[in-house]
């Protein structure tokens, strides 16, 4: 009976940080993949500072999706650290600190759009704003670039804890693992200025990770594991 209490307790908590999961993977596509680029225009900070501008309150919403996610990447490493602590504790730490290094880094990258938004809205020089804002979008760029190492490492222990308890499939731990090492070796490969179409195929394992673990909390929890 009580063992049967626990299981569904570890089930409800693995609902919740699926939840938290789903929140920062939404939040992410929709502030980064999608409207990022209509505010901060790579190479351009002339359009930026226009962008800024003109379009103020899409800008705002960026922020805001960049604090939502900030916000969601805490509490889902918070919660994955209560689902796992007592099936692989160190695993579980490791995967709760570098979550909150990645949510620091992107807090960052928050920083700076809020600094942008107010210097492009300000009273300054234009000279005075594009230099500011050049080093704002030099700020969230980077951000985010080293913030990858982190969000790659918090992948690869999630991974470890699957694998070595069968409290899900296996195959979405091996998956979770080794789209977490393509996040670390593209962040670096990048860092080298190496550019080419291959070097994007390398988080593809990490996305497919991400959504079948989002989809395995909401749906079916989580295993009874295997010690």
């Amino acid at each position: 009976m009580k063992k049967n209490q626990q299981q569904g307790e570890l089930i409800r908590t693995a609902r919740v940080t699926g939840i938290w999961y789903l929140i920062l993977a939404v939040t992410g596509m929709v502030g980064f993949l999608l409207l990022h680029s209509r505010i901060y225009a790579s190479g351009d900070i002339l359009k930026t500072l226009s962008n800024l501008t003109e379009h103020e309150t899409l800008a705002r919403v960026r922020l805001a999706l960049e604090l939502l996610i900030v916000l969601s990447q805490a509490l889902a490493a918070i919660w994955f650290y209560k689902l796992f602590k007592d099936i692989r504790h160190v695993a579980a730490w490791a995967l709760a600190a570098w979550g909150m290094m990645n949510a620091a880094a992107i807090m960052i990258s928050a920083m700076a759009m809020a600094g942008a938004l107010e210097v492009a809205n300000g009273t300054q020089a234009l000279n005075e704003k594009i230099i500011l804002i050049q080093i704002f979008h030099q700020f969230i760029n980077n951000a985010w670039g080293v913030g990858s190492i982190f969000f790659g490492l918090w992948l690869i222990p999630m991974g470890h804890i699957v694998v070595s308890t069968q409290c899900m499939p296996v195959w979405l731990g091996r998956v979770l693992i080794l789209g977490g090492t393509g996040y670390i070796a593209s962040t670096f490969i990048s860092y080298m200025n190496v550019n080419g179409s291959w070097v994007n195929l390398l988080i593809i394992p990490a996305t497919v990770g991400e959504f079948w673990m989002i989809a395995y909390l909401l749906i079916f929890g989580i295993r009874q594991p295997k010690s």
